[in-house]
């Protein structure tokens, strides 16, 4: 295995490595294949023509000095470690890729479209502002730039079909408006070897009357983490469940990435439900946002909206352990791999590097293949077939439209050379975030597979269709997504009841649109807010919001793991 650089030192070292040159120079671009790509898709020869296309086109950028931002995960440090200096060494452009948190990065974008300052030359930056783009038309779309201002920095080898998630950065005009750096989705985890131990499963069976496996909805999910919590296995106290509840940007991403949508709030569709998606938002048909909260047609606080919120809180203070009241995302990621965690109904992909890695030993057996799984989430009572049933992050390169041509035109070139085939193969063996058909159906990670759980099998799947971002209902963003965070925050607590804290949710976010459409700076897009009717008249008609179920213990249904893949292949 070639040598890697991703730690601070490391990180180090591969700047001194590539320091900038006077001159791009296809030796560099030698060093850099030799020293740092084992796997791609390309051969040398391929590679190294790739390699001298990007010398050529940054001729006229020699020495130019740009910044490009996104948040911290594996793949980016090793972007920013890596392959951010050897951009530089090949081709002259000095780039300085800088890592912060998610809702710094969305702060930052925010703070360049109000004031017209350039601030970064290219945000790696959510699909989930892909409404918030389309609709403010502050970004370069892609679809022209690459055919006008862009066409000579445009790699002829880009390959935009082998792409996977170019539906995610596509508005509703068709156009592209961002390219996928990076992808990952949230997957229902388990200790496989405990789901298969023959004296555990006798157990769960005396015990529920069925047979333990990976729960298909949310009452065999609750019977699970019941079953698990507090047993003694392997010397440890188990818990059957894991989350996290600290106020903070990313427990807000935990209802609107897909929380809400495996509850069933939405309507059917893909990759987002219409007219009512995942964020309880309703568009009409020119996709105007009409409403949240019920009384407009929307569905943030509508019965199965509660029935999410109620089921988060009572699993969180139930079954996980006491500290994850306390954490955020980033804190929580890594806790099952310490091995005291049965199962999480909504783990990121993202965190399968920790999974694999030298502090994962308590979930890896001792040739290294996982004791754990990946596997489809369980989705709640009000859910339907066609609908959403989770998310998928897709981390993409957004330009902006108040960044200079020339530096535009630069940092596209660096967002290309991190996206391109000489190099996404090896990039994803890093940080697995696939984001390329070429590379998932690679014969390394065939090889790879049985180390990796089920995401290799996952991701070569139709099922992976069902996982998607936020979708073009929500019209900004950075003005809505704090209230998710804030609001649930008083629900996580206890401040304030589900239902409390979704009608604070939906009145918030709907005096958002209603400011948006007072000001119209979104044009005939922007929002139209229904007017306000008696909650009956949305909860009687078809599709979402649905009125309150009687019953919302449904019949716990289970799959065994090895069949459902056997179901994939």
């Amino acid at each position: 295995m070639k040598r890697t650089l991703t730690s601070t030192s490391a990180i180090t070292t591969a700047l001194y490595i590539w320091a900038v040159p006077a001159f791009a120079d296809m030796d560099a671009a030698k060093a850099f294949l030799d020293e740092h790509i084992e796997f791609s898709v390309m051969n040398r020869d391929e590679q190294e023509a790739e390699m001298q296309w990007f010398i050529n086109a940054a001729e006229p950028f020699q020495g130019m000095e740009i910044q490009v931002v996104s948040e911290t995960i594996t793949t980016h440090e090793w972007e920013a470690g890596v392959l951010a200096p050897a951009f530089t060494a090949i081709t002259g452009i000095q780039v300085t890729h800088d890592l912060i948190g998610e809702g710094d990065v969305v702060e930052r974008l925010q703070t360049q479209m109000q004031t017209g300052q350039n601030i970064y030359d290219a945000y790696v930056n959510d699909s989930d502002l892909i409404g918030t783009h389309w609709r403010y038309k502050q970004v370069r779309n892609l679809t022209d730039w690459m055919a006008g201002e862009g066409a000579s920095v445009t790699n002829p080898n880009l390959s935009l079909d082998d792409f996977i998630g170019l539906q995610f950065t596509t508005g509703p005009d068709g156009l592209l408006y961002q390219l996928p750096d990076q992808q990952f989705a949230n997957l229902y985890w388990f200790r496989y070897d405990w789901f298969t131990d023959p004296d555990i499963m006798v157990a769960f069976e005396k015990q529920y009357g069925y047979e333990l496996g990976v729960p298909v909805n949310w009452s065999a999910y609750e019977d699970i983490a019941e079953f698990f919590t507090g047993r003694e296995i392997d010397g440890k106290t188990v818990y059957g469940h894991m989350d996290y509840g600290r106020r903070d940007p990313s427990l807000g991403w935990r209802f609107t990435d897909a929380w809400m949508s495996m509850a069933g709030m939405g309507d059917i569709g893909e990759p987002n439900g219409l007219p009512v998606d995942e964020w309880g938002i309703r568009v009409n048909e020119d996709s105007q946002p009409v409403g949240s909260c019920v009384a407009r047609g929307g569905a943030t606080n509508s019965p199965a909206a509660v029935y999410a919120i109620e089921s988060y809180v009572k699993w969180l203070n139930n079954f996980a352990p006491p500290e994850a009241a306390g954490m955020n995302f980033s804190e929580a990621g890594p806790i099952p791999a310490q091995g005291a965690i049965a199962q999480q109904m909504f783990w990121y992909t993202a965190f399968t590097a920790d999974m694999v890695g030298e502090g994962a030993t308590a979930v890896l057996n001792p040739d290294g293949t996982p004791r754990w799984r990946m596997a489809p989430s369980p989705h709640g009572v009000y859910w339907r077939e066609g609908q959403k049933i989770g998310y998928q992050d897709a981390g993409s390169w957004t330009l902006m439209q108040s960044t200079p041509v020339d530096r535009a035109q630069a940092a596209w070139l660096y967002a290309q050379f991190v996206t391109s085939m000489t190099v996404d193969l090896q990039k994803s063996h890093e940080g697995l975030t696939f984001i390329r058909k070429s590379t998932i159906q690679h014969e390394s990670f065939t090889e790879r597979a049985p180390l990796l759980g089920g995401l290799v099998e996952f991701y070569r799947s139709p099922a992976r269709l069902q996982w998607s971002p936020t979708g073009t209902n929500v019209p900004d963003y950075p003005r809505l997504a704090p209230l998710w965070w804030q609001n649930i925050g008083d629900a996580s607590s206890g401040a304030l009841s589900a239902q409390e804290a979704l009608d604070n949710l939906c009145s918030q976010q709907e005096a958002v649109m209603a400011r948006l459409e007072r000001a119209g700076v979104q044009g005939e897009i922007g929002p139209v807010l229904n007017d306000e009717m008696e909650p009956e008249f949305w909860l009687s008609r078809p599709g979402a919001p649905q009125a309150r179920l009687e019953n919302e213990d449904e019949e716990p249904i289970t799959i065994s793991y090895d069949e459902m893949i056997r179901s994939w292949q």
